[in-house]
């Protein structure tokens, strides 16, 4: 199932949505272009567990990037076309709504903690991984999180694929964020003591739904600005 767009517009212009969609597609575009440099790339910038790990202690890591910082600089990051395809798909059709409710500042802050707490979930049950994580997937995860709680009746008009042909159909937001995070809450138990077998890291998906849930909360998302 595809989310098209949701039948609450904002009524003013998401310009830190449009922002953080552009900032990705550019960063994308230049890991494009970096060949057999990507790797290092991906290294630098990436959420790696077992480093983040070693940054907690006293062990020197001597690393041009922080650790801590690319629990920022890994949400710019994608693994392929269809994963920024995806994850910006996500972030239009369910962040201008959160955006004008928090507002752009509010909503900036409320983005990037939620990836921050996102890899901080991920790394909490695979912190001896070496494997690099990267993606907006667990920041988006907290838009949908927060979403749910103030627009749970909703309807995401869905493209839904049957067989060969396409046709829409409206879904309330409750049913179809709520049957995403169950997806992700199985996936995330399914994993334990295999964190990184699929690749995907389910547990940052996991913890940002609920974090965004929370955070948009603490942050005023359910007083009425409309």
């Amino acid at each position: 199932m595809i989310p098209i767009h949701d039948e609450n517009p904002s009524y003013s212009t998401p310009i830190v949505v449009y922002a953080l969609i552009a900032i990705n597609v550019v960063v994308f575009i230049h890991q494009i272009t970096l060949g057999a440099g990507l790797d290092g790339f991906m290294q630098l910038y990436a959420v790696i567990p077992q480093q983040l790990s070693a940054s907690f202690t006293v062990v020197p890591l001597n690393q041009p990037v922080p650790e801590l910082l690319t629990l920022i600089t890994s949400q710019f990051l994608h693994g392929g076309l269809m994963h920024i395809a995806g994850n910006m798909l996500f972030l239009w059709t369910f962040g201008d709504n959160i955006e004008y409710d928090l507002g752009h500042f509010k909503f900036l802050f409320f983005y990037l903690a939620c990836g921050v707490l996102a890899g901080l979930t991920h790394w909490f049950f695979a912190m001896q991984s070496g494997v690099p994580t990267v993606g907006a997937s667990g920041a988006i995860a907290g838009v949908m999180g927060a979403y749910i709680i103030k627009y749970p009746q909703a309807k995401i008009v869905t493209l839904l694929p049957l067989f060969i042909i396409f046709t829409t159909v409206r879904i309330p937001a409750i049913y179809f964020l709520g049957f995403w995070f169950v997806q992700q809450a199985f996936s995330s138990v399914a994993s334990l003591g295999t964190p990184t077998a699929t690749g995907v890291a389910y547990w940052a998906h996991s913890g940002g739904f609920v974090f965004g849930a929370i955070l948009g909360v603490m942050l005023g998302l359910l007083s009425d600005r409309r």
